[in-house]
C-alpha cells in the first residue's frame, strides 16, 4: 500500500485543528498541523504535504502569505484549501489569485470539507486517474 497522503492543517484555532485532525485521521490521512503561518510553511518545508488547510486569519503570517509561500516554492506544490470567517470577496478573489484550490467560508459543514478533501487529495491513486 502506498503511502498515506499527508494534509497539513495550519490554524491558530486549537479546537478547529483537532476537529479537523481526527475526522481526517479517521478517514485514512496523515495529518500534521501549525498553529501560525510562519510555522506552517516550516511544517510544509519539512512534511511535503500533499494538501495544506489554512486559515486566513492568523498570527505571524496570514494565510494569504503562506499560499503564496507554497505556491512559489519549487517542490511539489501542494494543494491548498483556504478556510475563514471573512466574508469579504475580495479575500476569494485574491486567494484565488494566488492559486487556492477551494476557499471555505467558516463555519462549514464538515461533509463540504470532506467532498473538497477527497477531490484534491484523493485516498485511492486509482480513482483519480
Amino acid at each position: 500500500m502506498p503511502g498515506m497522503p499527508t494534509i497539513l492543517i495550519i490554524d491558530d484555532d486549537r479546537e478547529i485543528v483537532q476537529g479537523l485532525r481526527s475526522v481526517l485521521e479517521t478517514r485514512g490521512y496523515r495529518v500534521v498541523t501549525a498553529h501560525d503561518g510562519a510555522a506552517g510553511l516550516s511544517v510544509a518545508g519539512q512534511e511535503q504535504p500533499d494538501l495544506v488547510i489554512v486559515d486566513m486569519m492568523m498570527p505571524k503570517k496570514s494565510g494569504f502569505l503562506v499560499l503564496e509561500g507554497l505556491k512559489s516554492r519549487d517542490a511539489v506544490k501542494p494543494k491548498v484549501v483556504m478556510i475563514t470567517a471573512n466574508e469579504g470577496s475580495r479575500h476569494k478573489a485574491y486567494a484565488e489569485i494566488l492559486g487556492v484550490d477551494d476557499y471555505l467560508r467558516k463555519p462549514f459543514p464538515m461533509d463540504k470539507l470532506l467532498t473538497s478533501v477527497q477531490q484534491l487529495c484523493p485516498l485511492d491513486a486509482e480513482k483519480s486517474a
